[in-house]
């Protein structure tokens, strides 16, 4: 069962001369976002990326590179409800971009720069506040952009 030794079984497609990834600080661009979202989000792509490849993270000019910036946090109703005749939010919409740019120093035909987005739901009764209060739920939401990132640049999904 030959190959071309560049496919895992965890579905990355890494050519084997990678073998650095860098990670700059994902920065916070959007006015409405929570004061931890940089923290967290570039320790959790790190972190991604640390448990799903056998790349060394290195603080700068890695084989694989990536920057980028949250340049949208928005909540807003996502289904309006009549509750006595007025129109109510059913529930509400996190939705998260974040734009990256992902750089491949040994084939830069897989280099991008796009804007990654996803959202979740929430019921009514839960405003911004207490969503931004709760680190753990933006997280669903920057674990499936994390998920989107992984998957465009070293899975090729």
């Amino acid at each position: 069962m030959g190959g071309c030794g560049i496919y895992s079984f965890n579905g990355t497609n890494i050519d084997p001369t990678i073998r650095t990834v860098s990670i700059s600080t994902i920065q916070n661009n959007a006015p409405n976002g929570p004061a931890f979202l940089t923290q967290r989000f570039t320790e959790d792509l790190k972190d991604y990326f640390q448990r799903n490849t056998n790349l060394k993270l290195v603080p700068r000019d890695g084989d694989l590179q990536f920057d980028g910036n949250v340049v949208a946090y928005d909540f807003a109703p996502a289904s309006i409800q009549k509750v006595d005749g007025i129109d109510q939010a059913g529930s509400n919409r996190l939705t998260i971009q974040v734009k990256i740019r992902f750089t491949n120093t040994k084939d830069d035909k897989q280099s991008f720069e796009q804007i990654f987005q996803n959202f979740d739901d929430y019921g009514a009764g839960r405003n911004i506040a207490t969503i931004n209060s709760d680190p753990n739920a933006v997280r669903t939401t920057t674990n499936k952009i994390i998920t989107d990132i992984f998957n465009k640049s070293v899975a090729n999904w």
